[in-house]
């Protein structure tokens, strides 16, 4: 490098001494037309390498059939590649300009020297972080990693490389080693836990979600305490995103999702299965026993006397069923032959504790569609229906008097 270095002095110093300088012009003269040669031959390596070899490799890169090596050699990751080569060729040519004939070198060099060192650091942090964000899209393209909350795993990622740049980039300012730095960092640890408090919490959250397979982007979740009701957007590492059905932007920590507890209503729509659970409360005056008399009245309705023949008018025991038995029975029949109502999942009508409302009968069945305009109409029409068909069997639906109904 030395024997290098001083051809090329020994060649400036003639071409500077033609054009008519001397003396200590001559030597900074020198040393700076050296430094510019350098800048210039490793930027004319970095777009040979960006032009022709870059060029080359994604016409390789692109007669493969694997996919992953698209997203590594893509243009970005590239582009910040290529960005760490010009001060790479520069800081191993320098000591051409600055070496004297006795080996030494000048403050100049020094300054220099470190300028270049934190363009290195900047440039490999900038080409790490690029590759990680490629990583994230090839797994979150994976159907064993789609739509898990792993971007704050990236983000983490991130941070953590930009920590240690960062440490990297004051040692080299402050010409110090970087052990000496984390030394006292470690002192102030307390301090910096307190400033990273969401993040060292949406760090943990996050490994904890994507571990357990508790949230994915897409889910519909919902904390009634605190207001969030509709589809995850976003999971970070500082913030999940909640798309309302109001369509407004809902934010929490993620760590929310770990200390308090949520309904994730996903495994509903993997189920084939949207629950329906309405109940109706009944005059228990209008109760009363059906007996054959009763009976043969409702075979003379047309409705009445399908549903009849339809289902059992006796009791397991051959005792007397009343009309509220007969008129359950018809209900949860109706709710067996319905074509939008999952056979395969419970369907079942049943009574609930009286009360000064009346008795209460549940209707608890599940829609085959479990979207929510296809259910939601599902539900009105079974409620109209039971309604309509209370008065055929005698039954009173209750409900409080109104007001303007007293003179």
């Amino acid at each position: 490098m030395k024997s290098i270095s001083l051809f090329f002095q020994d060649f400036v110093e003639r071409i500077l001494i033609w054009l008519g300088y001397s003396g200590d012009m001559l030597d900074s003269l020198n040393r700076w037309v050296l430094l510019l040669f350098i800048v210039v031959f490793a930027l004319a390596v970095d777009l040979v390498v960006r032009v022709i070899l870059l060029h080359i490799l994604r016409h390789i890169v692109s007669r493969t059939k694997a996919t992953w090596d698209d997203h590594i050699f893509d243009k970005r990751v590239m582009r910040h590649l290529c960005n760490f080569i010009t001060p790479t060729i520069i800081y191993i040519l320098m000591p051409i300009a600055f070496f004297t004939l006795d080996g030494t070198s000048d403050d100049m060099y020094d300054i220099i020297k470190r300028g270049v060192e934190v363009w290195m650091v900047i440039s490999c942090i900038r080409f790490v972080n690029a590759l990680l964000k490629v990583l994230f899209d090839i797994a979150e393209q994976r159907p064993a990693w789609h739509g898990k909350p792993i971007k704050g795993l990236m983000q983490t990622g991130q941070g953590i490389v930009i920590g240690i740049g960062a440490i990297l980039i004051i040692s080299i300012l402050i010409n110090k080693s970087p052990a000496l730095l984390l030394t006292g960092l470690g002192a102030s640890a307390a301090v910096m836990m307190l400033i990273f408090k969401d993040s060292i919490l949406g760090l943990v959250a996050g490994v904890q979600l994507s571990a357990n397979n508790m949230l994915k982007v897409g889910d519909w979740i919902s904390l009634p305490q605190r207001g969030v009701d509709g589809e995850v957007e976003e999971v970070s590492l500082t913030t999940i995103k909640v798309r309302a059905w109001d369509k407004t932007l809902q934010t929490l920590p993620p760590y929310v999702l770990i200390s308090e507890p949520f309904n994730n209503w996903q495994a509903m729509r993997a189920s084939g299965g949207r629950r329906i659970k309405r109940s109706l409360n009944v005059d228990m005056r209008s109760i009363k026993f059906a007996d054959e008399a009763f009976i043969a009245a409702l075979r003379q309705e047309g409705v009445a006397r399908e549903m009849i023949e339809s289902i059992s008018t006796r009791s397991a025991e051959d005792g007397v069923l009343t009309n509220l038995d007969l008129f359950m029975r018809a209900v949860n029949n109706y709710l067996l032959h319905h074509p939008r109502v999952n056979p395969n999942m419970i369907i079942m009508v049943r009574q609930l504790q009286p009360s000064q409302w009346g008795l209460p009968v549940e209707i608890y069945c599940f829609s085959a569609d479990v979207n929510w305009i296809p259910y939601e109409n599902l539900q009105s029409e079974i409620i109209s229906h039971v309604v309509a068909l209370a008065p055929l069997f005698g039954i009173s639906i209750y409900q409080a008097p109104s007001e303007f109904g007293k003179e």
